[in-house]
């Protein structure tokens, strides 16, 4: 669980059985029984056992499951590596909710499938549009989209993903805490896409 995060209940909503693990219960062995992994906002500033447990999040992404980890702040980190991949979080964000947003990978399966991603799904976001990009990141990583405020330089650090052994480790800073409690379709549409990774 993140920090003051609603996200669980919008994926149950979605028909997802969706299990709260503590640090503590993150063993192999309880992994074994699911398909993805999602962090909640702000773990990794929050939850030092997280510290603990990163290799064995990676080896289940490794061996062919997805990881989704949102969004962290600049705060102190519980560990440096919160990927299996260099990655550098900033302060980059897009606040208009309304910012156009562009596709860097329109043939990526997280833009195709199970739904059809396009600029509508964008649309009636609130109050922005995501928060703490990273803005480096290793070669490993593809990023998805690009969007920026008006006047700014354009952003393409709000959903990574990278390929790791047989499955995908995911970062986004997309408000999905946000949007998914305010039942923004879009957000919903894409959330499903990233959950369904291969």
């Amino acid at each position: 669980m993140g920090a003051g995060d609603e996200v669980p209940k919008s994926l149950r909503q979605m028909g997802y059985a969706v299990t709260i693990l503590k640090p503590e219960e993150i063993t192999k062995q309880t992994l074994a029984n699911f398909n993805v992994v999602m962090t909640g906002i702000r773990a990794y500033n929050t939850i030092n056992a997280l510290a603990f447990k990163q290799s064995i999040l990676f080896d289940f992404v490794n061996e062919g499951h997805t990881m989704i980890v949102q969004y962290n702040t600049l705060d102190d980190f519980v560990t440096k590596d919160i990927a299996p991949f260099s990655l550098k979080i900033s302060r980059d964000r897009v606040t208009d909710e309304n910012a156009k947003t562009d596709f860097l990978e329109p043939n990526n399966p997280v833009l195709n499938y199970p739904n059809k991603i396009t600029s509508k799904d964008f649309e009636g976001w609130k109050q922005e549009q995501g928060l703490y990009y990273p803005s480096e990141w290793d070669k490993a990583f593809t990023p998805i989209i690009s969007s920026a405020d008006k006047g700014e330089s354009a952003k393409k650090g709000a959903l990574l993903i990278a390929k790791y052994g047989k499955g995908n480790y995911v970062y986004t800073g997309l408000s999905f805490f946000r949007e998914l409690p305010e039942g923004v379709p879009g957000a919903f549409r894409l959330m499903a896409n990233i959950i369904s990774l291969k």
